[in-house]
């Protein structure tokens, strides 16, 4: 409907690089061939994300291709929350020990967190490979995270067991 959406793609170029008939930058430096390339990739992934709007019968409008695309149209549930619910979920049926272990799980997850990634809670989307093994690499190699204590293999093993559990119950 002629309305417009904007999105900053956090690159700058000096004005009198840009050309603005064409919407990319003048020459063919280094520079000006990757931004450009990367500009027709962002490009060709908003297009995608119309193709899915219409396929999903939704309204399109700037603002919905511009929320698809920045993933900000989905309820994207966290880590924390995925926390929360399983100690309200499975309160009844675990024994107060495990559930206390339940608590270690967490506070390691929270000081991984932000020890490296210097965040309070991640979102589950973002839980990949890497993120698995930086936190078997943290529990094992990083900071005593008990008095003088190291954590042993076996105990990195289980916290990674919970946090399996927790994963495949947010699936």
């Amino acid at each position: 409907n002629g309305k417009r959406a904007e999105i900053s793609l956090k690159r700058y170029v000096s004005v009198n690089e840009w050309d603005e008939n064409r919407g990319r930058l003048h020459g063919l430096t280094h520079k000006a061939r990757l931004l450009n390339s990367y500009l027709d990739e962002v490009y060709g992934e908003i297009m995608d994300t119309h193709k899915q709007l219409l396929r999903e019968d939704k309204i399109i409008t700037s603002q919905a291709i511009k929320a698809r695309y920045l993933g900000q149209d989905e309820e994207h549930k966290t880590l924390m929350e995925l926390i929360k619910y399983h100690y309200e979920s499975q309160k009844s049926k675990l024994r107060p020990g495990t559930i206390k272990n339940y608590y270690g799980t967490e506070k390691y997850l929270k000081r991984f967190l932000e020890h490296t990634r210097r965040i309070q809670d991640i979102n589950l989307k973002r839980l990949n490979y890497k993120f698995i093994t930086d936190f078997e690499n943290y529990l094992i190699n990083g900071p005593d995270l008990q008095k003088g204590k190291k954590c042993t293999n076996n105990g990195a093993m289980k916290h990674l067991e919970r946090l399996r559990k927790m994963v495949n119950l947010a699936v």
